[in-house]
């Protein structure tokens, strides 16, 4: 007898939740120190006469926390491309030649080590979430990755293209859908993100662009993710037990990015950081109420660090102890802000300061945690995480 729908669809499931099974990160060589950009960038981008101009951006980079950032673009790049130094000239084309090729070469070189840290063969890898604010592309960055990785031409690939700064929560979401749906599968998701499509020089009628300019950073994250893993091999990282995303009310146009024959022009029209704190408990109620939970200081946290005004008001509206943030301002600090990309690095961060710091579990010794993504629409990406015992992670 034919076996029933009911059956087929539960064979095709998986038993256990989706988690997370090794993290692989990558930068581009170039590395660029804070307290010395603003000189740089008004050198560049030949706009040295404008010293007032100089002076607001150079109090931007003292207060943005951050210590340096990895940059594609270097000196040379800029001199060979002088249209994509001045504020709004047409350098599409320039931009996307650069980023074409270089968003799926930083990922190939974060996923290849996320493969081996997995420690299984890349033939086992079944799905591809490929994500990126940088540049678009037929066929896109994840064919070209499928092509530089060698992996299997009959991997299933979904690409996600322009969609900012909470994108890493939705990376998360989707591969938690796929590992569970999917009995056996192993995901791959690479987030790669490279500022070469919104670098312009700066302009006195637009401060919101050059707070982008003072803020973002380049660099690749992937993660493996997959259910009931083969702990033989396969070290678990974290659950991911619930994933839910919100469009925040009254903030339409809080965060914009636009294409244009300019590159990518980047708009903060509202009070992003009072938005974002004002609704983050909401998101937290709705994640935790299902586990019993609203101590959010009894959860580790794993958030976008979109700069730290939203950090700095989160932890006020939270009531949060200044530990809570310690991974993300870390993050933010070594990297600065480097889009979907952030909050795997933030994860990494986490595992890896919990391990050497002795910790019970690879969220700070705490069983239960938050990641949230921050971006465009304004939307809020709530990922609940479950962390694991640490010895379970240590290779023997």
């Amino acid at each position: 007898m034919a076996p029933s729908i009911e059956e087929i669809r539960k064979a095709q499931r998986a038993s256990g939740p989706a988690t997370i099974l090794a993290i692989g990160k990558a930068t581009p060589a170039n590395c660029v120190s804070q307290a010395d950009y603003p000189d740089y960038y008004f050198r560049i981008t030949n706009s040295e006469h404008m010293t007032e101009l100089k002076e607001k951006f150079k109090r931007m980079c003292d207060k943005s926390m951050i210590k340096k950032r990895y940059m594609h673009i270097t000196e040379e790049i800029l001199k060979e491309n002088p249209s994509m130094c001045e504020y709004m000239a047409p350098s599409l084309d320039a931009r996307q030649d650069m980023v074409v090729v270089e968003v799926p070469k930083l990922g190939k070189e974060a996923a290849t080590k996320a493969i081996k840290e997995w420690g299984q063969p890349k033939s086992k890898i079944t799905h591809l979430v490929f994500c990126t604010t940088s540049g678009v592309d037929m066929p896109g960055a994840d064919y070209q990755l499928t092509k530089l990785l060698g992996l299997r031409p009959s991997v299933k690939r979904l690409m996600m293209y322009q969609q900012g700064c909470f994108a890493g929560g939705t990376v998360l979401r989707l591969a938690k859908d796929l590992a569970e749906n999917n009995k056996g599968s192993r995901v791959l998701v690479v987030c790669s993100e490279i500022t070469a499509v919104t670098f312009r020089g700066p302009s006195d009628t637009h401060l919101d662009s050059m707070v982008g300019q003072a803020l973002f950073g380049d660099g690749a994250a992937a993660v493996i993710v997959g259910a009931d893993p083969d702990t033989s091999i396969e070290r678990p990282l974290f659950q991911l037990v619930s994933a839910a995303q919100t469009i925040l009310p009254d903030s339409d146009g809080a965060i914009d990015g636009h294409l244009r024959e300019v590159g990518l022009t980047f708009h903060l029209l509202k009070d992003v950081p009072g938005l974002i704190s004002k609704n983050i408990e909401k998101s937290l109620v709705e994640a935790f109420a299902p586990i019993g939970i609203n101590d959010w200081n009894s959860i580790f946290w794993i958030a976008h660090p979109g700069g730290p005004a939203i950090l700095d008001q989160v932890e006020i509206k939270l009531d949060l102890k200044e530990e809570k943030l310690r991974a993300t301002r870390n993050v933010l600090s070594d990297y600065g802000n480097m889009s979907s990309a952030c909050v795997l690095f933030i994860l990494d961060e986490m595992r890896n300061k919990s391990l050497e710091e002795g910790k019970s579990t690879t969220g700070e010794g705490l069983e239960w945690g938050v990641l949230f993504g921050f971006g465009p629409g304004l939307t809020v990406e709530t990922v609940v995480l479950h962390s694991v015992p640490v010895e379970q992670t240590i290779y023997s």
